[in-house]
């Protein structure tokens, strides 16, 4: 087996377990939505054919290399599918009927794996795949933007891009039409893509987030590929793409898995605001009973008026009138470090070893004091503590 066939086996490998996670990704973050279900039947060919060629190449059986033109030929059926439920509309019947029977035909053709149909039924696939997908982008193009949501309008022209940049991946795959591509890069191509989607789905930030980590992982990928090429002393142009590819497809996989192993074990244990939401507490007091028992709260210490009467509390009402949450790293807050308020708050800070003072009411004053350990001092957790500080406010005394 040549170090191309290897090559392609692992990225073509990699794409089938980088699908199949998305889809149960998808499954989970909407396991009855009606495009989740045409997008799932659409990743799913799109993997059973990565899956079927990867170990068809790994392995050298050519009856499972012939099998795979059954998928690859109903990928254009699958986008069809998927471009029905973003329109929620049927397409054309006549374009139904074309890339059903077009892809059960070219599906057969390609399994019976005649020799000397090799190089028609490679060229007939890549027109017919290429063909299905410019009818789901005039579908797309010429819809009634008025029927749309502007969210899904913005999905469309999301995939447009999508498509266009997945297009050169996709025609590598045929090595018959193009013998000299050193690898096959359609599956490398379909995880980019699962990935833009995933990403997609979340809020602006996030996905911010989510793109500066992608380019993070792209990036640092592509420069492991290019320095474990240069291990073998024969390294070309063609070997660096090859193991450029692999760790490039290796680790779009591996963040896939991560990222879906980390959803799964925070839906086992509920955050602290999926904690407050599902509690049955009626009033602070409860509520703040039900806190205590998450790790984040462990440390933390309720001070109500009477308790601080070596504070100074009329001093702390007027500074804690517009002040909501303070975090110990930004003292003084906006005035200067010997500002008799400054100066008590910080104290009570330090006799709790706190890092943030919460503040339930400025009149009379109730506060709470809480140390957040430094691996949990993130923006998401800023934010928790800002919306339980709501939350705890408007929460009554007692019923």
């Amino acid at each position: 087996m040549t170090s191309g066939m290897i090559a392609d086996s692992i990225v073509n490998l990699c794409g089938a377990i980088g699908l199949g996670v998305a889809m149960i990704t998808l499954h989970r973050r909407d396991p009855k939505g009606p495009l989740t279900r045409r997008l799932l039947v659409a990743l799913g060919i799109i993997a059973l054919l990565f899956l079927v060629r990867g170990t068809a190449w790994w392995s050298g059986s050519a009856g499972l290399n012939n099998l795979s033109a059954i998928p690859a030929a109903l990928i254009p059926l699958g986008a069809l599918i998927v471009t029905e439920g973003i329109l929620r509309r049927h397409a054309p019947r006549p374009a139904k009927i074309a890339l059903l029977s077009g892809g059960i035909a070219l599906g057969l053709a390609g399994a019976a794996g005649l020799e000397t149909l090799a190089m028609p039924a490679a060229i007939l696939l890549a027109l017919f795949q290429l063909g299905g997908f410019a009818i789901c982008a005039w579908l797309l193009a010429t819809r009634d933007r008025a029927t749309l949501m502007v969210s899904e309008n913005r999905i469309v022209s999301r995939l447009a891009v999508g498509a266009i940049l997945v297009i050169p991946f996709i025609v590598t795959d045929f090595r018959v039409l193009f013998p000299d591509i050193p690898v096959r890069l359609g599956a490398l191509g379909a995880l980019l893509v699962v990935t833009a989607i995933l990403i997609a789905e979340r809020g602006a930030e996030t996905q911010r987030q989510a793109l500066m980590m992608t380019a993070l992982r792209l990036s640092s990928s592509a420069l492991l590929g290019i320095a474990a090429a240069f291990v073998a002393p024969d390294a070309d142009a063609a070997q660096v793409m090859r193991f450029c590819a692999i760790a490039i497809a290796g680790v779009l996989t591996i963040g896939l898995m991560v990222d879906a192993l980390r959803a799964h074990f925070e839906s086992q244990v509920p955050g602290v605001l999926n904690s407050v939401a599902a509690s049955p507490a009626r009033t602070r007091d409860a509520l703040i009973a039900e806190l205590a028992r998450h790790p984040i709260f462990e440390s933390a210490r309720r001070y109500r008026e009477s308790e601080l009467s070596g504070y100074d509390p009329q001093l702390l009402r007027d500074f804690l009138s517009t002040r909501r949450v303070l975090r110990q790293p930004d003292a003084p807050w906006g005035l200067t470090s010997s500002d008799p308020a400054v100066e008590r708050v910080v104290s009570l800070l330090a006799a709790n070893s706190a890092t943030h003072l919460i503040v339930l009411s400025h009149d009379p004053v109730d506060v709470i004091t809480l140390a957040v350990p430094v691996i949990s001092a993130d923006p998401a957790t800023e934010t928790a503590l800002a919306l339980l500080r709501r939350l705890l406010a408007l929460t009554p005394e007692a019923t």
